[in-house]
C-alpha cells in the first residue's frame, strides 16, 4: 500500500482554507492541466458530509472516472474522502487543518495562518503489478497532483 503526507502553511484563516478545500470548483480549477470535470454528484459549491462527486480526468493520456465520498467532516479541522468507484483498488485522502501563527510579517502579526496536511493512502489494482506501478509511477504522480491542488488552494485563500 502506498502512502505519503504533504504539509504546507497557508497565510489565511483556517475557516477560509477549510471551506475552499471542500469547494468542487476549486478542485476543478486545480486540475485544469488534466482536463478534469465533474461527471456526476455535487456540481458546484461546497461538499458536506455524505456527498459524492464523480471526477472525470485525463491522466497518462487516458480518461479516468473516480467517484469519491466525503465523510468525517469536522469543520474547520478535518475531513476525509475516499474512492467508492474508480481506478484504484483503494484511495483515501485525509485533509487536516490546524491554526498556525501568521508568518513573521509584523503588519500581519494579529492574523492567523493555517497548517494544511494531506494524508494519502492508495493502492493500484492487479496485485504485484499494481505494487510496482505504485512504487515506480503512481506515488510521484499523486504527490504532484496534491501539490498542484495545494498551490491553487493557497493562491485563492491568500488572495481573498
Amino acid at each position: 500500500m502506498g502512502s505519503f503526507v504533504l504539509e504546507r502553511t497557508i497565510a489565511a484563516p483556517i475557516e477560509r482554507v477549510f471551506a475552499l478545500s471542500l469547494d468542487v470548483g476549486v478542485h476543478v480549477d486545480s486540475m485544469v492541466a488534466h482536463d478534469e470535470r465533474i461527471a456526476d454528484g455535487v456540481r458546484s459549491g461546497r461538499m458536506t458530509e455524505g456527498d459524492t462527486v464523480t471526477w472525470d480526468a485525463r491522466h497518462f493520456g487516458i480518461r479516468f472516472r473516480m467517484t469519491s465520498l466525503v465523510f468525517d467532516v469536522d469543520a474547520p479541522h478535518a475531513f476525509s474522502d475516499r474512492q467508492i468507484r474508480g481506478p484504484f483498488a483503494e484511495f483515501r485522502h485525509r485533509h487536516i487543518f490546524e491554526p498556525d501563527p501568521a508568518p513573521g510579517n509584523p503588519e500581519r502579526s494579529g492574523e492567523r495562518a493555517t497548517l494544511m496536511r494531506d494524508e494519502i493512502v492508495f493502492r493500484s489494482p492487479f496485485g504485484p503489478i499494481g505494487r510496482v506501478v505504485d512504487a515506480l509511477v503512481m506515488r510521484r504522480h499523486l504527490v504532484r497532483l496534491i501539490q498542484q491542488r495545494g498551490d491553487t488552494l493557497a493562491a485563492l485563500a491568500e488572495r481573498s
